[in-house]
């Protein structure tokens, strides 16, 4: 049996364990923090695929929902599909390992993490990715580690490492950083308009307290580590490369990239790698070469000619210098019948946002197993159809990387909308991308922030996002010898850059952040400088945003619900819901409008309606009903217009006032013999009921539709004018 090794890390409550399961993976680290659990595997495969000239790697994260004790939802009672966290948890480990592994290395790799105890205090994302890197570490897949994840809180101007679940709600920063030793290599989060100079500092604070992980990962390794594999590197034979270098030098490359709109680039490097194809079919003959040979070389090509020129004289494939935006455009209320809408436009990056308003109970519910909150009353989707690329493709549900973009723009929008007791409505923005080149979920936020405004939502502030890239030239050594940092990237130059540093916020501070690096590396200096540049890049589009609508409306859409809120007894609640929900569902269904009680219990309810008069009927009813004593009582001899809410074989019950109810028996329904009660009144019907009796002893009422029928009935005998003859 494989002997177990243990390392903790001091001050931070993490321990690494390895040697006691799943013996056959490459890697396999048990981390635990507090009394949560994360298991995490990595495994490589041996061969690779015929014609393969991409790396697969897969990260799959779940939850367990024995870890919670917990029985899944469901008839099958199993796990099924990804949820949304474990979705965002598998992106959040996968992008700062991806860049670590050796160029041209193709075997797949898979590495899994399984939730197997949450003991509701600490978070499960962080450990997910620290395993992740000690599995690798210790494996013998070739792996350029170790890394390390940590979150940083401020709490009352406290940075605080690894905070639990329950300081996170105290906390006005939610940053997670991941490292080297030297480096930053990914960044991810939401502040509440955080000063740069502060988050600067955040990040020197994240990257000092990663340190003592890496420290123990190190450990771990020279305890269990097992000496790296040696696995084929793919790339394109030397007589394919000098071939294709000849027939298409630099220059061609640059010629066609440069100054042409993204199509006329694609358009220029497919004839040129068509080109290519025909002279190492002349030169070489038909199999001598594969394609493999012909995408590494223009990989390559490419890759240069989209620096050469940044870093040589400042300019870029589209004539932009490395600071410069490309043409904005923004304009709202774009659609007539939505809540709220508007359309931003940045290049040839262009989404459509759309806002819907509604009540409370809309808020989505949170499933999650680690703690934290249950539900969230502001929802953003982003949907990414193939024609927005100029493709064909399948429309299925969301991706990962749908799903992780929509985070993204959801979290950079959170801190500046109103709080709930303010404004209580749930809110879905959903953002459609219409077409793409570079950085959609930043045109996300620029787009829901305006459908926001538009929509009436009274925000703090407006926020707007940008993407900043980098172009790099390498030292013989391998450090960074010459760098520039350029605003508003292009998807080439997302492509074959090295940085994708999405920056979301507001004139005051950072809202939401994203850092995505293809190097192994990136030294603070130059996030200082992105950092700083992207914030000149927000002012610039806040300036394009705010010509378009300067502050969000005053009214609410006419088509959006209005929302009226009053304050009840709370011990009255339970008459208001009534049993089984009785009560409340009888006034929203006679009335329309929509009805929602406060879970704090304060007391508080929330009407909805974008009629005035269901606005108006909900409200007495609910006065009525809790106003007072809890709805008038029934008084005998009294006439009352009330609701059949139940249909027996002796007669229906009848109510009356709200949440008072009495008894009309089948032989008093009508003034002729009754064989069934349906044969008269039906469930839901109002009708014309009197009172004709109370019990002393049980308080019971007695009703009566024949004797209303025959009252009603005679007062209009009386009410009719008298007719007179001629004599």
């Amino acid at each position: 049996m494989k002997q177990k090794h243990t390392v903790t890390v001091p001050g931070l409550g993490i321990t690494f364990s390895t040697g006691t399961y799943a013996g056959l993976a490459n890697g396999a680290v048990n981390v635990e923090v507090g009394e949560t659990n994360v298991f995490v595997t990595a495994c490589i495969a041996q061969t690779t695929r015929p014609g393969q000239d991409w790396f697969p790697l897969t990260v799959d994260y779940r939850e367990k929902y024995a870890a919670a004790g917990r029985f899944p939802g469901g008839y099958f009672k199993r796990e099924g599909r990804p949820s949304e966290k474990e979705i965002l948890t598998s992106r959040l480990c996968d992008r700062p390992c991806r860049p670590l592994f050796p160029e041209g290395l193709l075997n797949e790799v898979q590495i899994i993490g399984q939730l197997l105890s949450a003991d509701q205090l600490n978070e499960s994302d962080i450990p997910m990715v620290n395993g992740a890197s000690a599995a690798l570490a210790i494996s013998d897949i070739p792996w350029n580690g170790p890394i390390a994840a940590v979150r940083v809180a401020l709490i009352d101007g406290q940075f605080v490492a690894n905070p639990t679940i329950e300081q996170m709600f105290s906390s006005s920063l939610d940053l997670i950083y991941v490292g080297r030793k030297d480096n930053m290599l990914m960044i991810e989060g939401s502040a509440d308009q955080l000063p740069e100079e502060e988050f600067i500092k955040a990040l020197e604070f994240g990257h000092n307290a990663i340190q003592p992980i890496i420290a123990a990962i190190e450990e771990l390794v020279r305890l269990a580590g097992k000496p790296k594999g040696t696995f084929p590197l793919v790339g394109a034979t030397s007589e394919a490369r000098a071939i294709i270098e000849r027939v298409v030098p630099h220059q061609r490359i640059v010629d066609a990239i440069f100054g042409k709109e993204k199509a006329e680039r694609a358009a220029a490097i497919k004839l040129l790698k068509e080109e290519a194809k025909t002279a190492l079919t002349t030169e070489l003959g038909e199999g001598k070469f594969t394609d493999v040979d012909l995408a590494v070389v223009f990989e390559d090509l490419q890759y240069k000619a989209y620096r050469h020129t940044v870093l040589e004289r400042g300019v870029r494939a589209d004539g932009r210098d490395a600071k410069s935006l490309r043409p904005l455009h923004a304009e709202v209320g774009i659609l007539p019948r939505v809540h709220g809408s508007a359309t931003f436009q940045r290049g040839d990056t262009q989404n459509i946002a759309l806002t819907t308003l509604g009540p409370t109970k809309e808020a989505q519910d949170m499933d999650g197993l680690t703690g934290g909150a249950t539900s969230k009353s502001f929802i953003l989707h982003y949907n990414f159809p193939p024609f927005s690329v100029g493709e064909t493709g399948r429309t299925t549900g969301p991706g990962r990387r749908e799903i992780g973009h929509g985070a993204l723009a959801e979290r950079s929008l959170v801190p500046v909308l109103p709080p709930e007791d303010v404004f209580p409505y749930s809110i879905r923005v959903t953002s459609e991308i219409m077409a793409s080149n570079g950085s959609t979920s930043m045109a996300s936020v620029c787009g829901g922030c305006l459908s926001l405004m538009d929509a009436g939502v009274p925000i703090i502030a407006p926020v707007a996002g940008i993407s900043c890239g980098l172009m790099t030239e390498s030292a013989a050594d391998g450090s960074i010898a010459k760098w520039v940092t350029i605003t508003d990237i292009l998807g080439e130059e997302d492509h074959f850059g090295d940085m994708d540093f999405k920056l979301a916020g507001t004139t005051k501070g950072i809202t939401g952040f994203q850092l995505d690096l293809k190097i192994n590396g990136l030294p603070f200096d130059i996030a200082k400088t992105a950092i700083m540049q992207a914030r000149d890049a927000r002012i610039e589009i806040l300036k394009v945003m705010l010509a378009a609508l300067p502050a969000p409306r005053a009214d609410l859409s006419k088509f959006a619900p209005r929302i009226q809120t009053i304050q009840i007894d709370p011990e009255k609640i339970g008459l208001l819901i009534g049993p089984g929900g009785k009560t409340i569902r009888r006034i929203t269904e006679t009335t329309g409008a929509q009805i929602d009680i406060a879970e704090d219990d304060s007391g508080k309810v929330f009407v909805y309606s974008n009629n005035s008069d269901a606005m108006n009927r909900a409200l007495q009813e609910i006065d009525a009903l809790c106003g007072g004593g809890g709805g008038s009582a029934i008084e005998v001899g009294k006439l009352y217009h009330g609701r059949v809410t139940g249909i027996k074989e002796f007669g229906c019950f009848v109510e009356c006032t709200p949440g008072k109810e009495g008894l009309c028996h089948i032989s008093e329904l009508a003034d002729f013999r009754v064989r069934r009660t349906e044969d008269v009144v039906k469930m839901g019907e109002m009708i014309w009921v009197k009172c004709v009796g109370i019990d002393d002893k049980s308080g019971k009422v007695r009703l009566s539709r024949k004797a209303a029928m025959k009252e009603m009935e005679a007062q209009k005998q009386v009410a009719a004018p008298a007719t007179t003859g001629t004599p």
